[in-house]
């Protein structure tokens, strides 16, 4: 989940540094590819990210020849959330140069709400290999995903 936090924040500087482009191109489609070029990338650093937390996951947590199938499941979960997501930061940074603060406030609304979705289809999917894993590996699992080193940050009133 730390990793959806980081690209949601990457996105906003992506984002700000998409916004801050000139619009003096003469050629407005070399000016669009060069966009469209800018996004691919960063959905490539994106897809790379993701594939080098599921390595890590899979070390982190020791799963093993019989958990693998189930592993699988996760794993695809987490890439087909991660491009989803990607696909709405997409079509959120692509209206950034006319989007009004109503049109910003409903994409980042939407960006929320397939990141919520996200979590929901990892839960399910992760919920079968949990269940399959040894107590020390639940351990493990439960301190990688716990939101530890949130308690008592309260956004009001801090």
């Amino acid at each position: 989940m730390k990793l959806i936090a980081a690209v949601l924040v990457s996105t906003a500087v992506f984002g700000g540094a998409v916004a801050q482009t000139p619009d003096q191109a003469t050629n407005s489609t070399a000016s669009a590819d060069a966009a469209h070029s800018m996004m691919k990338s960063a959905d490539a650093k994106r897809d790379g990210e993701v594939e080098k937390h599921i390595k890590d996951l899979h070390a982190k947590l020791k799963i093993t020849a019989a958990e693998e199938p189930k592993w699988q499941e996760v794993a695809d979960t987490m890439r087909e959330n991660a491009k989803d997501l990607d696909k709405a930061i997409d079509k959120r940074e692509s209206a950034m140069g006319s989007a009004t603060a109503v049109d910003d406030l409903k994409s980042y609304a939407e960006i929320a709400q397939v990141h919520a979705n996200a979590v929901k289809k990892l839960a399910s999917a992760f919920s079968g290999l949990y269940s399959m894993m040894s107590d020390d590996q639940k351990k493990e699992a439960d301190e990688v995903f716990s939101h530890r080193n949130h308690e008592g940050k309260k956004v009001a009133g801090q």
